[in-house]
């Protein structure tokens, strides 16, 4: 039996797997904690690293590709990277955000004008937040799309 025989049994089970053990299983595989982002990152991360270390990672010039990618894009400018990362509007229209609340996973979509959710149109991820927790969210907080605190 081949070390790869029990990987997509592995990764299957990431699915069933409890949030708690998925963040276990984050900090032994990356040597790191979790980030505050939904389970579904959380899983498709995992599933990559498992098979990243099973079956080995890019290639050296695939990673050189990506470099020189990156590079035209922004000059190799890190400063305007992070910015660009950091301040950008909205995800692209289509995405789906994931965020999981009291056990119960809910599913926004980005609209060309706004955010669906439950079938209804909002303007805000804002408005969303507060309609499932009752409570005052930075909406971009609360779906991981920026961190709580910002580092100086």
């Amino acid at each position: 039996m081949s070390q790869t025989d029990g990987i997509p049994a592995r990764l299957a089970a990431l699915k069933t797997t409890p949030t708690p053990e998925l963040k276990k299983q984050w900090r032994e595989l990356f040597d790191s904690e979790p980030p505050a982002f939904n389970r579904r990152y959380l899983e498709s991360r995992l599933a990559y690293r498992i098979q990243e270390l099973t079956y080995g990672g890019l290639k050296p010039e695939t990673i050189k590709r990506l470099e020189r990618l990156g590079e035209e894009l922004d000059g190799g400018d890190r400063v305007k990277s992070r910015k660009r990362a950091d301040h950008s509007d909205k995800p692209i229209t289509g995405t789906r955000l994931l965020r999981e609340w009291k056990g119960v996973e809910h599913v926004v979509t980005v609209l060309a004008d706004g955010y669906e959710w439950q079938g209804r149109p909002y303007k805000s991820l804002s408005a969303i937040a507060r309609a499932i927790t009752g409570t005052r969210w930075n909406g971009r907080v609360f779906f991981g799309l920026k961190n709580q605190r910002r580092s100086a």
